[in-house]
């Protein structure tokens, strides 16, 4: 699953399926007989340990959260949902000082090039979310009134609000919102490559080995416990099960424009990066999982970052895009968010505007820059624009509202996983300017992924 990074950019401390090599290129067979067995033993222990990734581990507590979400008693699962509760808080707590961690020195290695970067991503990235707007809406207008003919639907809740209550909660406010934290790393990133590189530049590189230590030791840990209990609480509200057989045929249609989405982006980021496409979309895959369990873009950062970096993506763009493209790069989101939209407007008898629907494709762009990184942000920043541009009632966006977080992760997925073939076009573009200065970085790399 794993493809061959750069190896001028896999650290020391890197898990690796071949023996670690000293100063001097040994492979560690001579030297003193203690110290050799110890340093042999110890990677030889991390390679057994990364045959079952975080890729299985994930599909085992998907399938156990469905599975055991049919006869676990509730008592019991408040206690996931306890768990759950205090995680999020933890990772919405952290995931500002992630984006500060990794963004900062990043752009600041990327040297004078850094602000056009930063605009060419941001550029990519809104093209993106309005390509797949605008297929989506194509193709929702041209099949959703045929599939849709005669069909009726019950009132839905919000998932939501029948979601297991947890025991207690604990309120863990981070230190600054996620587009403070965006701003703030523009700002100190672009300041570093116009200042020499000194104490304040050494000092973020710290920052980022800091949080890629905290991610190992506990972030990618618990992320399979954290997917446990997300769709252990999904089955036992019920209101999945409810979202499915009304919009069926609407969430077939949506998972067949995710595949080609993925498909056409990687089809890019392989001609980018001369790979196989399907290598480097099958090497995306513990992102997309990851992003399916726990419906949360900013979640997925460490492990889109690294996964974009096993496709051969140099550290200094992978730490620079994928942190940047979880806010603003929402393409699955919007395709779902548009095609959900037009569903509800067949259903409910709304007349169907084209004009209108563009311009909300195109608003629905910039609204969703806006969007928290966490489950069900994008639909909520998406309530304003379904209101004001599309005119829906407060009936309409509550059946949006529930018909979205009950499968938020499918688009979730593809906007994670197309963050990764974004870095590969900016590795495209930034090659010949920005690379020699990235091959001579050692970046710290997340283990357990």
């Amino acid at each position: 699953m794993n493809s061959s990074a750069p190896s001028s950019a896999v650290p020391s401390g890197a898990p690796a399926s071949t023996s670690p090599s000293g100063p001097s290129g040994a492979s560690g067979t001579s030297g003193p007989s203690g110290p050799s067995d110890a340093a042999s033993a110890a990677p030889a222990a991390r390679t057994r340990r990364s045959r079952f990734g975080l890729l299985p581990r994930i599909l085992v507590a998907i399938v156990l959260g469905i599975g055991l979400g049919l006869v676990m008693p509730e008592a019991l699962a408040r206690v996931f949902t306890t768990f759950n509760g205090l995680f999020s808080g933890f990772l919405g707590f952290l995931i500002p000082l992630i984006i500060v961690g990794l963004v900062t020195p990043a752009i600041g290695e990327l040297g004078r090039g850094a602000g056009k970067m930063l605009a060419a991503t941001a550029g990519i990235a809104y093209l993106s979310t309005i390509v797949c707007g605008v297929f989506a809406l194509a193709v929702s207008l041209l099949l959703l009134p045929r599939m849709l003919s005669g069909a009726s639907i019950d009132a839905l809740e919000n998932p939501e609000g029948s979601a297991i209550s947890a025991y207690f909660e604990i309120e863990i406010p981070p230190v600054f919102d996620v587009m403070t934290a965006l701003v703030l790393s523009f700002c100190l990133g672009i300041g570093l490559t116009l200042v020499s590189r000194g104490a304040l530049q050494e000092s973020f590189v710290q920052l980022r080995t800091i949080v890629v230590r905290v991610i190992e030791a506990i972030i990618i840990p618990l992320l399979p416990l954290y997917i446990f209990g997300m769709f252990l609480g999904l089955t036992m509200n019920g209101q999945i099960w409810t979202v499915v057989g009304a919009f069926l045929a609407v969430i077939l249609l949506v998972l067949g424009m995710t595949v080609v989405v993925l498909l056409a982006q990687y089809a890019v980021a392989g001609w980018a990066m001369g790979r196989s496409p399907l290598r480097m979309l099958w090497t995306m895959m513990p992102a997309y999982m990851t992003a399916l369990g726990t419906s949360s873009s900013a979640a997925t950062i460490p492990v889109t970052t690294e996964c974009a970096k096993r496709n051969g993506i140099p550290d200094a763009i992978a730490d620079f895009v994928v942190p940047l493209c979880a806010t603003i790069h929402l393409a699955g989101s919007t395709l779902k968010i548009t095609t959900f939209a037009v569903a509800i407007m067949v259903v409910t008898g709304m007349p169907l505007d084209v004009g209108a629907l563009i311009g909300f494709v195109l608003m629905l762009g910039v609204v969703m820059i806006a969007a928290p990184g966490v489950p069900g942000g994008a639909i909520m920043a998406a309530a304003g624009v379904l209101s004001s541009v599309l005119g829906f009632g407060e009936a309409a966006v509550g059946l949006m509202i529930a018909a979205y977080i009950a499968i938020d992760s499918f688009g979730t997925a593809t906007n994670v996983t197309g963050d990764g073939a974004i870095a590969a076009v900016m590795t495209k573009l930034s090659r010949g300017r920005v690379e020699g200065e990235l091959e001579t970085q050692g970046h710290p790399h997340v283990q357990g992924v």
